[in-house]
């Protein structure tokens, strides 16, 4: 499956988890951002996956998009930006998949990441790392949270049941606390 987004004169196109094919060369055609996949190398499966050298090649160049292969249809399509993405981009595989792409498509790429960011406009795009913080809490919900309804509550199997450990020593006391603090009589 792809996607193409047109909006105030830009074009956004997106390929999903897929081999190349004609409708995305049809419809990504002077694309300002091009995104499609580009597999990890069969050699790097062979060695990493453990794959059989005649299940990478199937993997690797029937089912998904060999490196050259990306570089054909963005040769084709002309981006703006080719994005490279649906691979490990680790120190051992990175060039092997970037010069694969090297290969067949001598044009603007970036091998996408996590938090990889690319700001599109008409003069030009910048391609750029989000700082993000992985340790911050998340924002407060926008709605009140409604209270738990017991009558909607799903009763734990027999099984599980059964295999409850008895911790209301150390739990009662949690209870106790929220309890006195908000003014609720909950059991644990």
């Amino acid at each position: 499956m792809s996607f193409s987004l047109e909006w105030n004169g830009l074009k956004f196109v997106f390929g999903g988890d897929t081999y190349p094919n004609k409708w995305f060369v049809k419809y990504a055609k002077n694309a300002d951002l091009a995104i499609h996949e580009a597999f990890i190398g069969v050699p790097s499966m062979i060695e990493k996956f453990k794959f059989t050298p005649q299940a990478a090649l199937a993997v690797g160049t029937q089912i998904h998009t060999a490196p050259p292969a990306f570089g054909k249809v963005m040769t084709e399509i002309k981006p703006r930006m080719a994005v490279a993405y649906h691979f490990f981009k680790d120190f051992d595989t990175t060039a092997m998949i970037n010069d694969g792409i090297r290969r067949t498509y001598d044009g603007p790429l970036s091998l996408a990441q996590d938090f990889m960011t690319w700001n599109v406009t008409k003069e030009k795009i910048t391609v750029r790392m989000a700082i993000v913080n992985e340790e911050v809490w998340p924002p407060p919900a926008t709605e009140k949270p409604e209270p738990p309804d017991p009558s909607r509550r799903i009763p734990y199997s027999d099984f599980i049941s059964g295999g409850r450990w008895d911790v209301n020593d150390v739990v009662q006391p949690i209870y106790d606390a929220i309890n006195k603090k908000y003014g609720l009589n909950e059991k644990p």
